[in-house]
């Protein structure tokens, strides 16, 4: 193959997108981008999950986040940033899942704070203090209350039951 034909042939293919492209363009049969419908929102979230934020934000971030995950520490805070910056404009979402080893743990030392109130305190508390008591993404369960120990959480189990 010579490179009059190769190159005859390279525009021709070319010439072809380009008219495709135009063709797609014009009658508007380009994919829409997704929408989200209110039904599809109720699948993101779920009444226990914690939240914060104006409950009618037309911005609503689901963060599926992991206490022990060195990623979603990091990530955590720029959500915090964003949500400062647009008071009632935002709404916030988590839900906790157990990607670590471990982490299941947590998440129920989090859940304990929650009904004592102190859900956000805690979770800032282990997410700020997460390299002592999950080193390597590995939750060390004796280490998780050091960081807790200023909330002034109810350690003693079945006491809030019994109130």
């Amino acid at each position: 193959m010579n490179r009059k034909t190769l190159l005859a042939g390279s525009a021709v293919v070319l010439g072809a997108a380009i008219l495709v492209g135009t063709i797609v363009f014009l009658n508007g049969s380009a994919p829409k981008p997704a929408q989200v419908v209110d039904g599809n929102r109720a699948g993101l979230t779920q009444i226990y999950s914690p939240t914060q934020g104006n409950p009618e934000a037309k911005v609503h971030i689901v963060e599926f986040l992991d206490p022990a995950c060195e990623t979603c520490a990091s990530f955590y805070p720029e959500v915090k940033k964003l949500m400062a910056a647009n008071p009632d404009r935002v709404r916030l979402t988590l839900r906790l899942v157990p990607f670590h080893r471990g982490s299941d743990y947590a998440i129920k030392v989090l859940e304990a704070a929650r009904k004592q109130g102190k859900f956000w305190q805690a979770l800032e508390a282990l997410l700020s203090s997460q390299s002592y008591w999950a080193p390597n993404h590995t939750v060390q369960p004796d280490s998780v209350w050091t960081p807790l120990e200023g909330l002034g959480l109810n350690l003693e189990p079945g006491e809030s039951s019994r109130t």
